[in-house]
């Protein structure tokens, strides 16, 4: 520490890049500090630091973290905990350019697993960033102290020290946290896809801000004839709206809550923080929205057992564009999903294509089924459900074409679901399932498909030496960049962190590498490299320590791949 404080001593006025001479490691009284990487100029990206602080000190002895899940809602904790600290404790702006501010990553509603924070036995490490103050390109030494002597000491006392936090949220957080992994587990041995604990709150500020509604908020209540009740680790006995296995629609007139309830779901594969409101919401970890994407690129797909017989003779068994409409890309978008193993679709009728949902008979009458390529959803749902084990919730408000082929109909009435299956069936008397039309051809399962250079030359991952350098870029709240390409996940609506695109572009990189000997497995690929993160940690992606990395699910590392253009895949029964 004294070290550091002479060398910042000798650099008062000196250009910006003497800063780099501070890179290394210092001893402070209760902690070890790692100046990892220092920028090159006010304006660039902040400087790497980390904060090692040994275990005996932080005083954690009697908090359990023996779980994955509590040693990751650990992490997070902490993670959230240093952020009000810097707020508190550093002054920030203090000159040119980013001057003047530490930072860690941000930290959303969910509780993820990051890079943020790393614990383990001996000890915590926090991986920070640091905007080394100058007044345009001449440091300012005194200012820097005061952050790296004094106010960075301060945001380790106020942030991880165990005695000036409160034992009692922490120990709630990881109670949560806990009993969130319990429940969802819970769901499938009781043959349910999802469930919503009474007194939820689901409504969020906006569609930018997903912190919980907080005015004219109407806490949820489950349907007698949907009530489940269940005992958690730490909450004890619960009660909520189980959702079976089948298929399931959501009805009701407009702003009721349908979309309100069906976003819950779609984020209910992540656990919540503690007063998120859906901290005891949860669905199938599998589960995956599926929506239209018009213009999408789509790479051999086979989208036969939804549309055929395309004019010109297009071939949809490996159906390829770099435009694809309404319809394609919806069906796409369900091939690639049950690629990925999903067991639930979440279907919004606001978001989907018309025509691969619904064809009434009046259409059918008009426009004859020889002239018609699409087989819509409503005739296949329920062959996805009993040949294929895939579930499904729809938000269907305009139509009741669905309703001979649900097993469970929930209508939202001023925010509030009442069990309407018998009144809905009633409706629906001797139709057929998925109403009429030919007969249909078996639904195919997905075949697995292989990509190789080709990926490389998308993003630019060409050259063995390269591999280590490459660059991943985050430009804003869906668009990823990734080596040289862009890559648009603005319709892959279940990513809710910066951080988990910058591991998707890193995962990209790395599976590109494994093509350039080879063709690979898509899915295969991105599952081994998951299961080495899930093994040994996020460090494992980059070249480099950095702590803005975010765990993402398989579903999107593979989504962000299929919508790369320029792509080529085959069948890997073809090689």
């Amino acid at each position: 520490m004294e070290q550091l404080r002479k060398h910042l001593e000798e650099m008062e006025g000196q250009g910006y890049k003497a800063y780099k001479r501070l890179e290394g490691r210092y001893r402070f009284p209760d902690f070890t500090l790692f100046i990892d990487h220092v920028q090159g100029d006010p304006y660039a990206e902040a400087s790497r630091i980390r904060v090692w602080l040994p275990a005996e000190i932080a005083g954690f002895e009697g908090v359990d973290f023996a779980t994955p899940e509590r040693r990751i809602a650990l992490e997070d904790f902490l993670g959230r905990a240093v952020a009000t600290a810097i707020q508190r404790e550093v002054k920030g702006a203090r000159g040119t350019g980013h001057s003047g501010q530490i930072s860690i990553a941000r930290h959303g509603q969910q509780v993820l697993r990051r890079s943020a924070v790393v614990v383990d036995a001996t000890g915590i490490e926090v991986r920070l960033r640091c905007a080394l103050p100058a007044d345009g390109r001449r440091i300012r030494a005194r200012d820097a102290a005061a952050m790296l002597l004094e106010e960075l000491p301060a945001v380790v006392r106020d942030g991880l020290l165990l005695g000036d936090l409160s034992r009692e949220a922490l120990v709630r957080h990881l109670d949560s946290v806990e009993d969130q992994v319990a429940l969802r587990a819970w769901l499938s041995s009781e043959g349910m896809v999802a469930f919503i604990a009474d007194g939820a709150l689901l409504p969020r500020r906006s569609g930018v801000d997903d912190r919980p509604l907080e005015e004219e908020v109407i806490a949820f209540q489950s349907p007698d004839a949907l009530r489940r009740e269940v005992s958690l680790p730490h909450a004890g006995t619960i009660t909520g709206m189980g959702i079976p296995v089948g298929v399931t629609l959501i009805v009701g007139g407009g702003f009721h809550g349908k979309s309100t309830l069906l976003h819950a779901l779609e984020r209910g594969v992540y656990d919540h923080l503690p007063g998120d409101g859906r901290e005891r919401v949860v669905s199938d970890p599998s589960a995956v929205k599926i929506r239209s994407e018009d213009g999408r690129a789509v790479a051999a797909v086979d989208i036969s057992s939804f549309i055929n017989n395309l004019p010109f003779g297009r071939d949809t068994r490996r159906f390829t564009t770099m435009n694809a409409s309404g319809s394609t890309s919806q069906a796409a978008n369900i091939v690639e999903a049950l690629a990925c193993g999903c067991r639930l679709m979440l279907v919004d009728e606001d978001t989907s294509a018309t025509n691969f949902m619904i064809r009434d008979e009046r259409m059918q009458a008009l426009v004859s089924h020889d002239k018609e390529p699409i087989t819509p959803l409503v005739r296949r749902v329920r062959e996805l459900y009993e040949r294929a084990g895939v579930s499904s919730v729809i938000v269907m408000g305009g139509t009741g074409d669905y309703f001979s082929v649900a097993d469970t109909v929930i209508m939202m009435d001023h925010y509030q679901p009442s069990d309407v299956t018998v009144a809905a069936k009633r409706l629906a008397p001797g139709r057929a399932a998925g109403g009429s039309g030919p007969s249909l051809s078996e639904l195919k399962p997905e075949a697995p498909r292989c990509i190789g250079r080709s990926l490389a030359q998308a993003i630019g991952t060409m050259e063995r030496g390269d591999r280590d350098r490459y660059k991943v870029r985050v430009r804003d709240e869906r668009a990823l960049s990734c080596g040289t390409a862009t890559i648009d996940l603005s319709c892959v609506e279940q990513v809710v962190d910066g951080g988990q695109l910058l591991a998707i572009g890193y995962l990209l990189h790395r599976v590109a590498a494994q093509s350039l000997d080879g063709e690979v497995e898509l899915v295969a690929a991105v599952s081994a490299l998951l299961a080495i993160i899930d093994d040994k940690g996020l460090d494992q992606l980059t070249p480099y320590v950095q702590g803005e990395l975010v765990v993402p699910r398989l579903y999107e590392v593979v989504a962000a791949i299929n919508r790369l253009r320029g792509i080529e895949m085959s069948g890997c029964d073809e090689l």
